[in-house]
């Protein structure tokens, strides 16, 4: 299936490893540009490297703390300098701390704030303007299965993906006869470094070892067993391109039949 994604520009966040490179690979194996964006300048280069070479793709690598507005600004301008344009924009900030109400400070919510709801906000008010001006553009943020299934432990994640999907809910009705489309997908439990930190953590709580932790999981999903990036990065690519034109507004778990919900 040809996706159209043929010189589409994108701009894929926290895309040095995970579920972000995952994406940005599969962006490029169907022939899109990328601006790739990571915290860690040392990890992010050897990505950009690695993914021109394998997929021969046009890659611009952009280090930047996504907590700070002026770094996204800057983001914003160095895709739109070194590319002419942004047409698809997936978000994907890193994980907020793990814990309880109890456990959370008001500098640990609002760090939290910052990186995973507003810098969501501050990546699209950069980017919509171009999208509106071609009247064509994707707007994809990564959250989570949290936000139709709270995770216990994990209450900064569940409330602030939860705001994430109420903002790009309501911008999808904004934007839609303009031929831009905003969706959200959901990873349940898929292997990640983020997700074998977590296991750690509750390892070392509940004194087990980290596979306990993991089979655990894989006993709560009907599939017996844990995503791959790839699997998600699969969905993303085919929600970014031209067959997924009238699909917009939506949340899609990617979790192996995890979230138990009829909707």
């Amino acid at each position: 299936m040809d996706l159209g994604l043929r010189d589409k520009v994108a701009l894929v966040t926290g895309s040095s490893r995970g579920l972000g490179r995952a994406v940005a690979e599969e962006l490029a194996a169907e022939g899109a540009s990328l601006v790739l964006c990571a915290r860690g300048e040392t990890q992010l280069s050897r990505t950009l490297d690695d993914i021109s070479q394998r997929y021969q793709a046009r890659v611009v690598a952009v280090p930047a703390d996504l907590s700070e507005p002026k770094a996204v600004q800057q983001l914003v301008s160095t895709a739109r300098r070194e590319m002419g344009r942004v047409d698809i924009l997936v978000t994907n900030a890193g994980g907020p701390p793990a814990g309880g109400f109890s456990d959370l400070t008001p500098e640990m919510w609002q760090e939290g704030i910052e990186l995973t709801l507003k810098s969501v906000l501050n990546l699209v008010r950069g980017v919509l303007p171009d999208m509106r001006k071609q009247r064509w553009g994707r707007i994809i943020n990564i959250t989570s299965v949290a936000v139709k299934q709270p995770i216990d432990n994990l209450i900064l994640s569940n409330s602030l993906r939860a705001a994430v999907t109420g903002l790009a809910r309501s911008l999808a009705n904004e934007v839609a006869r303009l031929n831009i489309t905003v969706n959200n997908v959901m990873p349940g439990y898929t292997q990640t470094q983020r997700l074998e930190e977590l296991a750690d953590q509750i390892a070392r709580r509940e004194r087990v070892e980290r596979r306990d932790v993991f089979q655990g999981w894989e006993r709560d999903i009907p599939m017996g067993r844990l995503g791959e990036p790839r699997e998600l990065a699969a969905l993303v690519a085919f929600l970014a391109s031209e067959r997924a034109s009238y699909i917009t507004g939506g949340s899609m778990a990617v979790d192996g039949g995890l979230v138990r919900s009829l909707l």
